[in-house]
């Protein structure tokens, strides 16, 4: 591609078309958890049906068991490969209202940046690929076959997808998937990321006695099942930090001297990302640095914990129960359900005389890796060179996308994860952003990563 080429891309850019259209999507509050906005969720599937058969896609919505999916095909490029665009257009409630600076649904700009729940996660990366598609329209017919895949209900779970893949699996399929619905390095670091932890999600729950008590009439002699809780939690990892779950290691897999060495050069400081989060230390399994902490090394985390009088004042009572929500992130060679079924074995034995222990398992998801070497990855790196003007960097993330390994599995084909957003824009708090800039730069990414697929 010649830079005359790049350049005239960059001038058929409309950006104002682009950030109004966006907003148009961010107005809608389609928070898939609400059963109050199942009206305002067919809307915003109906806007993106629409858009895309507007850009002469074969597009439609779909109904599933909850929330639809709009799914479009514009498959015009024989012999050339499929691109499968995947995307999610519900969004987290937006509570609490009270820590937001202007409203969560009014998309304001400020400072260069989007804000407006969704704006990063993931209508505003999702939004880029459709954009960026118009672009290419506007210089001729696509270089690929390209399908959009986009879901209502990735931020409660995704709970009907993998149904919907199974049934569609044959529309679906495609050379390789597109994924942008995570963040970037660090502002200047373009990145593709090749690795997601897995997740195994478990609530803990101890029963003591058969009713709350006076703790006067009954301390000293009846369980607690708060302390009970917290003896087993302390005793869930070591003192070198690592998880005492017998056989929870099995298997996985070690970083090699290659990625080390990879990381190891990435602009990281420790001081910065503690200073970012407002701690002044950065504790975790002992031996491997903070990079490889987050992204190849598995967790234990407790997410809450709930037992007892919780309101104004004093109340002396014995709980009769109490209970956790306990998160683990899994890396390759680690299998959410074997490793629930450690822990349903394991946390009982912890538990103190006098109290009973039940591990209830909620959700989980397999970890992924995807392979440097693979032709797309390498199309993906001088896409972001084309943008940025730079290589692009090589990393994994701590979080999960449990749908990730279904796709792999039931279609059968490579995922591509390239973000164009950034862990600062806040996704899934208040005052959720993206910056301007990142959403043109994602149009473009999308755009020339077509092409460098077509190739």
């Amino acid at each position: 591609m010649t830079q005359s080429q790049n350049a005239d891309l960059i001038a058929w850019q409309d950006r104002a078309g682009a950030e109004q259209e966006l907003f148009e999507l961010l107005r809608i509050p389609s928070v898939s958890a609400d059963p109050a906005h199942v009206g305002d969720m067919a809307r915003a599937a109906e806007f993106l049906r629409s858009k895309l058969q507007a850009l002469g896609f074969t597009a439609r919505v779909d109904p599933t068991g909850g929330h639809p999916v709009v799914y479009a095909e514009r498959l015009e490029a024989p012999g050339k490969p499929t691109v499968l665009i995947y995307g999610h257009y519900d969004v987290q409630p937006e509570a609490p209202l009270d820590e937001w600076e202007t409203p969560p649904f009014e998309p304001t700009v400020r400072e260069g940046r989007i804000y407006a729940r969704g704006a990063t996660d993931d209508k505003g990366q999702a939004y880029a690929h459709v954009r960026g598609v118009e672009l290419l329209l506007r210089a001729g017919p696509l270089p690929v076959n390209v399908k959009f895949l986009l879901e209502g209900e990735e931020e409660v779970g995704s709970p009907n997808l993998e149904a919907y893949l199974r049934d569609h699996a044959d529309e679906l399929r495609a050379d390789v998937i597109v994924i942008s619905d995570g963040s970037r390095f660090a502002p200047d670091v373009p990145t593709v990321t090749y690795g997601l932890r897995g997740l195994s999600y478990v609530e803990i729950h101890v029963q003591g006695a058969s009713r709350d008590l006076h703790s006067g009439s009954y301390g000293g002699a009846a369980p607690n099942p708060i302390n009970a809780l917290c003896e087993i939690i302390a005793r869930l990892k070591d003192d070198q930090g690592r998880v005492t779950i017998p056989g929870f290691y099995d298997g996985v897999e070690e970083l090699t001297p290659e990625e080390r060495e990879m990381w190891a050069g990435l602009p990281h400081s420790d001081e910065a990302f503690a200073a970012s989060i407002g701690v002044s230390d950065l504790p975790g399994e002992q031996g491997y640095s903070t990079l490889e902490r987050l992204w190849a090394r598995p967790t234990l985390d407790v997410n809450g914990i709930w037992g007892g009088y919780q309101g104004e004042g004093s109340k002396t009572v014995i709980p009769a129960k109490a209970g956790a929500k306990v998160s683990m992130r899994l890396v390759p060679g680690q299998d959410p359900e074997r490793i629930t079924r450690l822990v349903q074995a394991y946390v009982p034995t912890l538990a103190p005389r006098g109290v009973q222990v039940e591990v209830k398992a909620l959700h989980g998801g397999q970890p992924v890796k995807v392979d440097l070497d693979s032709p797309f990855v390498k199309a993906a790196d001088r896409a972001l060179r084309r943008v940025y003007g730079k290589p692009a960097a090589f990393a994994r993330t701590g979080g999960s996308i449990p749908i990730v390994a279904a796709f792999r599995q039931i279609l059968g084909a490579p995922v591509l994860l390239v973000d164009f957003g950034l862990n600062e824009d806040a996704p899934h708090s208040p005052n959720e952003s993206f910056a301007l800039e990142d959403y043109h730069n994602g149009i473009l990414t999308s755009a020339f990563l077509l092409q460098e697929i077509g190739k």
